[in-house]
């Protein structure tokens, strides 16, 4: 069966699950058995850092030495913004990678759909971090990356504004969203940056997930079929982060940027491997769990999987390679910059050597907690869509004057139909 050809500027984020859709339906990929030479395999990744890639060619070039009917390796970066619509083109045009990372966002979309083959479970794999990519029973990618969001503070900067730093609070008891916000608002009146979202620009709306959680909020229920902007817990927490912006100015406006890892905010809420970019950092810094929140103490989660094309040229390899790239071995090796999801390396001795950066006592109380108790990120079959509508409806919500529980009924109004579905 010929694969159908989309054309790349009708690719709404409708096409997402379509596109899946009609990959999951042409049946398996080709069969390795028979093939002339040696396989070369391809991997999608939305990561150009220079030493993640060096990483996995290291890996790759190991796995060759002992595999000759395996060529070339080839790992292929596509920008994060245009990830998703990217390789989902790629597959609704026929040139369908062997491997593919895959966002926990997009995670039910590949797996419902049937576009991923299924991969052979490591009983070493936390039961809490393979759920995302399960279905009857079966694993369908690899949780490579479970990272925990954690608070990266610029230490400097809170104790010149005469407040005590997170980690004296977290030793007193009283690390909660109202101190956070309190120590934001004093830094940012000395002309820095208070609090910052890491990847909120305002219009990626999921990204505030690390604030809403600690009010018990969610998108929607847990099931997908109940809107849950309008609900109590994410009208407070809504209301509790248009207030840290336009009343209390504890975190930057609309239109305004501080780069943390310039100097230039207090704090950033983000995962940990953003730890390298503080290598060569002129101020002292530390790492801190995400403040308690009315709901209590909590984390989030961001994770990604690595899966197998069903459509793809050479499943049985990208099989094999996938099950190497993610062995034990080579897992302690991620770990520096994605925390694995295997119990018996989240110790704070594999992930201390891993990353030198971090004290034990940071990674013990931000990932290995973190992971034990947190909930991974927002998804929903039909994500694409459903994060371009959210984002349209609450882009009212980001001035000084919104009526907080209105735009949130409005965006239950216009994602109720999508969540119907």
């Amino acid at each position: 069966m010929k694969l159908p050809t989309l054309n790349v500027a009708r690719l709404t984020a409708a096409a997402v699950a379509v596109s899946l859709l009609a990959l999951a339906g042409c049946g398996g990929g080709s069969d390795d058995a028979g093939a002339a030479g040696p396989v070369d395999l391809r991997m999608t990744i939305w990561s150009a850092n220079a030493k993640h890639t060096a990483l996995f060619d290291q890996i790759a070039a190991e796995y060759k030495s002992t595999h000759p009917d395996v060529g070339k390796i080839t790992f292929e970066s596509i920008p994060f913004e245009s990830y998703t619509t990217t390789l989902t083109t790629q597959i609704g045009g026929g040139n369908v990678p062997d491997l593919a990372w895959i966002l926990e966002s997009t995670a039910p979309d590949f797996v419902s759909s049937g576009a991923l083959a299924p991969i052979d479970r490591d009983p070493d794999l936390l039961p809490s971090t393979t759920k995302t990519w399960e279905q009857d029973g079966q694993l369908y990618a690899y949780p490579f990356s479970t990272s925990p969001l954690g608070v990266f503070v610029n230490t400097d900067l809170v104790t010149a504004a005469g407040r005590q730093t997170p980690a004296q609070q977290i030793a007193s008891g009283t690390w909660t969203w109202d101190q956070a916000v309190t120590t934001g608002a004093a830094v940012q009146k000395t002309g820095k940056g208070g609090i910052v979202v890491g990847d909120f620009d305002f219009k990626s709306w999921d990204a505030l997930n690390s604030i809403w959680a600690g009010w018990g909020a969610r998108p929607w229920s847990e099931d997908g079929k109940t809107c849950g902007f309008d609900q109590p817990e994410m009208v407070a927490a809504m209301t509790a982060i248009h207030q840290m912006v336009f009343t209390d100015q504890a975190m930057p406006g609309p239109g305004v940027t501080k780069d943390f890892f310039a100097g230039d905010a207090a704090m950033v809420l983000t995962q940990i491997s953003r730890a390298a970019l503080l290598e060569k950092a002129k101020f002292r810094w530390d790492l801190v769990p995400l403040p308690k929140g009315p709901a209590g103490e909590y984390s989030v989660v961001g994770q990604a999987g690595i899966g197998v094309l069903k459509r793809g040229k050479h499943v049985d390899a990208a099989k094999d390679f996938l099950a190497y790239f993610t062995n034990q071995e080579n897992s302690a090796k991620l770990a520096q910059f994605f925390p694995p999801p295997r119990k018996s390396q989240l110790t704070t001795a594999v992930l201390a050597k891993a990353n030198p950066l971090l004290k034990p006592a940071q990674l013990q109380s931000v990932v290995i907690d973190g992971i034990e108790r947190g909930d991974i990120k927002t998804s929903h079959v039909g994500y694409a869509e459903l994060q371009q509508t959210v984002r349209a409806a609450l882009d009212p919500l980001w001035k000084p004057d919104a009526d907080v529980p209105a735009v949130l009924a409005g965006v239950c109004a216009k994602i109720n139909p999508l969540l119907s579905k």
